[in-house]
């Protein structure tokens, strides 16, 4: 069994009330440096923002952002999971859904979300450790500091 998704998650998530504007969502994404806010209504989460909703949805359009509130062009919350569930099926529901960003709720209330960046950083982390288990020794790994041609990438072993 894999780990809870709870290992992974990012716990600040950030939340806008339904009735605000999309003017105010981009300045709060902007200022705290994050690329989607959760829409909650009467603080139950209900959809989700990100900045390609702006690009699509307001942009593309040529909306006048100060008119549009983010419950017009948020996303509804297709699926989530609760902390407990494993990374395994977490990642399955991403793809079933063609998700990027995955909220993680406890009792109705938004706790967490895991994005492809947390999976990323997941998965890294564990090849690294993976192959750690497997390759021996430090001193007898012959290729710490080589190069990767392909990439023009210095590997780096981390212990």
């Amino acid at each position: 069994m894999t780990k809870p998704v709870r290992s992974i998650m990012t716990k600040d998530v950030v939340t806008i009330d339904i009735s605000r504007g999309a003017t105010e969502a981009a300045r709060l994404m902007t200022d705290r440096h994050i690329s989607s806010v959760i829409i909650v209504d009467k603080e139950q989460p209900v959809g989700i923002i990100t900045e390609r909703d702006f690009v699509k949805k307001i942009c593309a359009k040529e909306l006048e952002i100060s008119k549009v509130k983010v419950g017009d062009i948020m996303s509804r919350i297709l699926t989530y999971a609760d902390p407990d569930t494993s990374i395994d099926v977490a990642i399955q529901r991403m793809l079933n859904h063609n998700i990027r960003r995955l909220p993680i709720l406890s009792e109705g209330k938004v706790i967490g979300i895991i994005t492809v960046t947390d999976l990323a950083k997941h998965l890294r982390t564990e090849l690294l450790l993976q192959a750690a288990l497997t390759e021996g020794k430090p001193e007898d790994r012959d290729h710490v500091g080589e190069v990767d041609e392909s990439t023009n990438l210095g590997t780096q072993e981390i212990y």
